[in-house]
């Protein structure tokens, strides 16, 4: 399963002048094959291309026209993309240009699949394994000028205040009940959030990620949301995605500690909650779907965690 816009624009839908652009960048050769890749809940291109002379990269593709924040989180992944270590596990950035019009990213194609999901064992591990090798390359951050991970998700951990003071009629009651002690669990979980000096993707799902044909090994992909905190937020992010898509997620959660696995459980709960009751974004009109079944898979997981787990915090 792709969480998917189902309205990205195509290759040849892009200006001739941009598709120029990308072509220079790749040895002058006309783009003869371009297939636009699922997932992600960007409007604008996202295509596997093939130049007359065999080059080949990934190339993204945005206009603000299409959607402003796609275009923000383009510039967003174009400044991290630029001091990427050569050794974390990210695809290399061949160029990138911004003329206000377009904001355009160009990748070295990796030619390989996005994990199965539901999730099986040997893509968890290699997944795990990628986690493990990125935060050795990114840590200290090797990228300036990025917000912590406390405040990259500062709104998203702040819901449950708006849904308190606006139930929504059909928030689920046990929900209802526990909102006070689920903002405060949310709001000491960004404390800690404010911690550590590792770059993190923060928006790790099996969309986000590439199992290499050759030999399985697995790259992480689109950089918009990076950010600086604890190295294991990632590892939780994926240990999410394995729940939410089936799977078992008890080896990604090793050695993190169980409150905070709680308190983060609960900060994305509240803005899954919050988020999909919200209209849709301009051209971007599954999104609200995809947070409405993220809030559904998440509450019987919060919910068990609550009633079972001893917490050091109220």
């Amino acid at each position: 399963m792709t969480e998917s816009a189902h309205t990205r624009i195509g290759w040849l839908d892009l200006p001739a002048e941009v598709r120029s652009r990308v072509e220079g960048v790749l040895g002058g050769g006309p783009v003869t094959e371009a297939v636009t890749q699922p997932g992600g809940f960007s409007p604008g291109t996202a295509a596997r291309v093939r130049t007359s002379t065999g080059r080949r990269a990934f190339v993204k593709a945005v206009s603000p026209e299409l959607n402003t924040r796609s275009a923000e989180l383009a510039r967003m992944e174009i400044h991290v993309s630029r001091s990427m270590l050569a050794t974390a596990p990210v695809p290399r950035l061949l160029a990138a240009f911004d003329d206000g019009a377009w904001v355009v990213l160009v990748l070295a194609d990796i030619e390989g699949a996005q994990p199965r999901t539901p999730w099986v064992e040997p893509e968890v591990d290699a997944a795990l394994a990628a986690l493990t090798e990125l935060a050795a390359a990114v840590t200290p951050t090797p990228v300036g000028g990025l917000p912590t991970t406390a405040q990259r998700l500062h709104d998203n951990f702040t819901r449950w205040a708006a849904l308190a003071a606006d139930p929504p009629a059909d928030l689920d009651p046990w929900l209802a009940e526990r909102m006070p002690e689920l903002r405060c669990l949310s709001a000491a979980t960004l404390e800690i959030l404010a911690t550590g000096d590792t770059l993190t993707h923060c928006d790790i799902r099996a969309d986000n990620m590439l199992v290499r044909a050759d030999d399985g090994k697995v790259m992480i992909v689109d950089w918009p949301w990076g950010c600086v905190g604890p190295a294991w937020v990632d590892r939780l992010m994926l240990a999410v995605d394995v729940y939410v898509k089936g799977g078992d997620p008890a080896r990604v959660l090793e050695g993190i500690d169980p409150d905070a696995v709680t308190g983060f459980l609960a900060g994305m709960s509240g803005f899954f909650e919050y988020a999909h009751r919200q209209p849709p974004p301009p051209s971007i009109p599954t999104v609200r779907e995809f947070q409405r079944r993220q809030a559904e898979a998440l509450r019987p997981w919060l919910r068990a965690r609550l009633c079972s787990t001893p917490r050091r915090r109220p």
